[in-house]
């Protein structure tokens, strides 16, 4: 069944569900700005209610029991940032739903190199990709060059030059699960043959994270809130891009972590890099694999040699295949993997850039469960796999409920408080480095 279609609400479990995403704030920014509020993907609310279970249940019995409201989470970027629904253009504005040729395409331009790759991928004139320093993305050219192009062929020139581009996902498809002993979560979850680390609670445990933004942090914020010690890691020339705000933000992702900052333009930032991850019980990182091979970073190499007992990776497209260094955003990447709702008009984005905070949710429950099962584990965590699994037609009231939306009352989206400011660059380097015998 095609991803932007509707489907009528039938049974108590989409009563259920329905009611839950009106509470939860994420169908307030669903839909479109002169439109009603749309519901969510039949699969959506029930594949993050399972997540927030796990996680219940592991947190318990590693370290501190954590419950989370998984889909108020989709909102809580937008609670803080004032975001509203706005579809074809995402909450964030750096994204849009363009019909092409043979189908929907969304293209993310949030940096300025992106609109300056505008004639490079578009052909059209450089004058008519507006200026990069100008917020404004040129969409009615963009759409207007999209209009009579197929979608494959448009998606791939863009792969090739850096830019985050997916064509809409039709239909569920297949969606990886990880093996037994694991829960089925939409990862890729691979064992490693290395000797076994000592069972330890969660408060004993160092993750180290290298992430930025939104999937990762959120990943590394709630196992910071389960117990572990989590140490942020930024490169000091070009540290975390959520630092530039909204600073609530990054307060709520960030806040109770600490903080090393390390020269990565330098070969001793690396090298202490290397020796810090050795010493990790847990990594979480978001970079394309070829951006830590290069530097002699191999993940499956450092957990069998005794390293980390989860690497958990979370890309666009996943660390295997073609996708592997394709460059992803929230927004495209939901769209990629068919996590969309549909009203008359067509497809509309679901939430704000939800395969982010759906991603990190997952990703933190796959590392928990990882840690309760024992051994080392490689957790391949891809955006678009995990929109995928969520993915399906937009519940839609029935003959019982008003046409034009739902009887349930449509909550604000809302964020959680920060426990603590987020840390200052770098201000734990010395001490995390010592306390971990790193030398700088």
């Amino acid at each position: 069944m095609p991803s932007a279609t509707r489907r009528p609400v039938a049974t108590d479990g989409d009563r259920r569900a329905l009611a839950a995403w009106a509470a939860s704030g994420a169908m307030a920014i669903t839909g479109r700005a002169d439109g009603p509020p749309l519901g969510p993907p039949d699969g959506l609310v029930a594949g993050l209610q399972r997540s927030a279970a796990v996680i219940g249940q592991r947190s318990a019995r590693l370290g501190v029991p954590l419950e989370v409201d998984a889909v108020a989470l989709l909102g809580e970027r937008a609670a803080i940032g004032g975001l509203t629904r706005r579809s074809p253009t995402s909450c964030g504005g750096a994204t849009r739903l363009v019909r092409a040729a043979d189908g929907w395409l969304a293209v993310a331009l949030p940096r300025p190199e992106d609109r300056e790759l505008l004639p490079a991928w578009l052909g059209i004139d450089t004058a008519d990709a507006g200026d990069a320093e100008d917020d404004e993305v040129p969409w009615a050219v963009v759409e207007a060059a999209l209009g009579g192009r197929r979608c494959q062929e448009a998606a791939e020139r863009a792969w090739l030059l850096g830019l985050a581009v997916s064509q809409l996902r039709q239909g569920r498809g297949a969606v990886p699960a990880a093996p037994p002993p694991l829960a089925p979560l939409p990862v890729i979850a691979t064992p490693v043959p290395a000797p076994d680390a000592e069972s330890r609670p969660l408060r004993d445990m160092t993750v180290i994270d290298l992430s930025s933004l939104w999937a990762g942090p959120l990943c590394g914020n709630l196992l910071s809130l389960a117990g572990a010690e989590v140490v942020k890691v930024e490169s000091t020339t070009r540290p975390d891009g959520s630092r530039a705000g909204p600073g609530r933000f990054f307060d709520v992702l960030n806040g109770g972590k600490r903080s090393v900052a390390l020269d990565l333009a330098d070969a001793d930032g690396w090298r202490v890099l290397r020796r810090l991850l050795a010493a990790a019980d847990v990594v979480i990182e978001g970079s394309r694999p070829r951006a830590l091979e290069q530097r002699g970073i191999v993940a499956p190499d450092l957990v069998a040699n005794a390293g980390p007992r989860v690497w958990v990776s979370i890309t666009g497209h996943g660390r295997t295949g073609p996708g592997r260094d394709r460059v992803a955003f929230g927004d495209d990447a939901a769209v990629a993997g068919g996590l969309v709702v549909a009203d008359e008009a067509g497809p509309c984005f679901c939430a704000d850039a939800a395969a982010d905070p759906a991603a990190g949710l997952v990703a933190a429950t796959a590392c928990l469960d990882a840690l309760a099962a024992g051994g080392r584990w490689l957790v391949d965590v891809a955006m678009a796999g995990v929109a995928a699994s969520l993915a399906g037609p937009t519940l839609a009231p029935g003959p019982d409920r008003p046409v034009d939306g739902p009887v349930d009352p449509v909550a604000p989206p809302r964020a959680r408080a920060a426990i603590a400011p987020g840390p200052a660059l770098g201000a734990h380097t010395a001490e995390v480095l010592g306390g971990l015998g790193v030398t700088p």
